[in-house]
């Protein structure tokens, strides 16, 4: 089959232009004649570790836009160019075109997606395995004190803040006029999770305030000997001190299930 010379775009979600940090959420080829191909994510995790406060519905909906708008041009290039543009908010912006051969365009625009849009595998097990080490060490020193069978776990933070939020804080008690969480969280791997959670954890607390009159605190048990000279990690930590969330490495677990087998009368 004969291979067609077409061009491509990213559409790249970029919530701060002074930091430039941005997310590919779109691509769109655009082949030789006929309409564009346009494929976009299906997996808005890394939108919101960039920005906990990103309007999903809208993003979602510019999909349904563009594809009208596609139909409309009529595979007239420029036509779209400028339709594009014109649709584009400050915190969209399309990358420069790249140049690719194409047997299919379809078919090149599913690889594209699959390239620029899939969150990868390999990276993803990396941090999943990290944060559950610390998890699991987290858990066994509860465990250790008899505190664990005792406590929430998978605390939903929708029943504090609003209906669809996906986190859940790992495991936390009731000890008199507060509730006391504990979320592990690995910054080696991934410093954005510190994002989420500091947005989130504010409104959690107020929830609590109002569900049952009690005061939230959150602790974020983290690596230890994490280096002090890593901005990024150093932006995590000042982010989760920024939501008045406590930082407290491994070394420091057996002390806080100490004092949660206290707190629950086990001790």
């Amino acid at each position: 089959m004969t291979r067609q010379q077409c061009s491509f775009f990213l559409l790249r979600y970029v919530p701060d232009a002074v930091k430039n940090e941005f997310v590919n959420i779109g691509v769109v080829l655009m082949p030789p004649s006929g309409e564009p191909e346009l494929r976009f994510t299906r997996d808005w995790a890394r939108v919101r570790c960039v920005d906990p406060q990103a309007d999903v519905e809208m993003l979602e909906a510019l999909e349904a836009d563009m594809r009208g708008q596609m139909s409309e041009v009529q595979g007239d290039r420029e036509a779209f160019l400028r339709r594009m543009q014109d649709s584009f908010s400050n915190a969209l912006q399309p990358s420069e075109f790249k140049a690719c051969l194409a047997e299919s365009p379809v078919a090149e625009a599913d690889e594209l997606a699959r390239i620029y849009l899939d969150r990868p595998k390999r990276r993803g097990s990396r941090e999943l395995s990290s944060r559950q080490a610390i998890y699991q060490r987290m858990r066994g020193e509860f465990e250790r004190v008899g505190a664990w069978e005792l406590m929430w776990r998978d605390i939903p933070a929708a029943q504090f803040t609003r209906s669809g939020d996906p986190l859940k804080i790992d495991a936390g008690y009731s000890s008199g006029a507060k509730v006391k969480m504990f979320h592990a969280l690995s910054l080696a791997s991934d410093v954005n999770t510190a994002k989420v959670l500091g947005f989130s954890f504010p409104r959690i607390a107020e929830g609590i305030r109002r569900a049952q009159n009690q005061q939230a605190e959150l602790t974020a048990i983290v690596e230890d000997d994490l280096p002090s000279d890593d901005d990024a990690i150093n932006f995590a930590l000042e982010t989760l001190r920024a939501s008045e969330i406590n930082i407290a490495t491994l070394k420091e677990m057996p002390r806080i299930a100490d004092l949660a087998a206290q707190e629950l009368r086990l001790q």
